[in-house]
């Protein structure tokens, strides 16, 4: 876990009630340390020793309770807009080895993650409601997608979107898939397997990868900042 991933800032000690299903005062540096850890790989019993190293005895399901409720905060609270979008689809494995399909938008220049989508089935339909939902969240009219092919050519042209064939410029989402699917080996134990669970945690890592994950491209800085110092936001 690299160390720049757990920064935060203990000065705000303000309380963060609504995060803890335990009824009990939480300082929100301890909740945003133990979020960032979790969504830098730490398993919920590390970050619970994590809190404990701080003085703050919590169970595992509260501090799950804090990563989704503290990411649903923050989720896609912006409306951008962007130029060039990189869309594709990844399968995954979930823990009762039924295998669906992680669909992704991320925006090339900012490294912004612009919508994560679960899907039973691959294929045009998907992609096309996969691109409107993309379309409600974002200005994105004017934007031009960068495809492989297969279902997207059509589905973008159905959502009066552009696209262009590209298999250079997209190494952006495939990096964003191995880390996706990285977090997934290692957490799908707690989702009981539902794709349910599974989007709950993508919408807390989107929100974690978003808003505080610092991008060395982006001079060290988290997506959102990028797109609020070019005015996008």
């Amino acid at each position: 876990m690299l160390f720049e991933e757990l920064q935060v800032d203990i000065a705000d000690s303000s309380d963060v009630e609504f995060l803890d299903c335990d009824r009990t005062r939480t300082t929100a540096w301890i909740i945003r340390l133990a979020c960032t850890a979790h969504a830098g790989a730490a398993s919920l019993a590390e970050c619970r020793d994590l809190c404990e190293w701080f003085g703050v005895d919590r169970r595992r399901a509260t501090i799950q309770h804090w990563y989704q409720a503290y990411a649903g905060y923050y989720d896609q609270e912006f409306t951008a807009e962007l130029y060039r979008i990189v869309v594709d689809e990844k399968q995954i494995q979930l823990e009762n080895e039924q295998k669906t399909w992680l669909y992704a938008a991320i925006d090339v220049d900012t490294k912004v993650v612009l919508h994560v989508q679960l899907s039973w089935h691959r294929g045009r339909d998907p992609a096309e409601q996969f691109s409107d939902e993309l379309k409600e969240k974002h200005r994105v009219s004017d934007a031009e997608f960068l495809v492989d092919g297969m279902g997207y050519l059509t589905a973008l042209a159905r959502t009066d979107l552009r696209d262009e064939l590209n298999y250079t410029d997209r190494n952006i989402v495939e990096k964003l898939f191995q880390t996706d699917t990285m977090r997934i080996e290692r957490f799908h134990e707690t989702w009981n397997g539902s794709q349910a669970s599974a989007e709950r945690w993508l919408t807390a890592y989107t929100a974690h990868y978003n808003h505080h994950r610092s991008h060395q491209a982006l001079d060290n800085q988290p997506p959102v900042e990028t797109l609020k110092q070019r005015g996008s936001i």
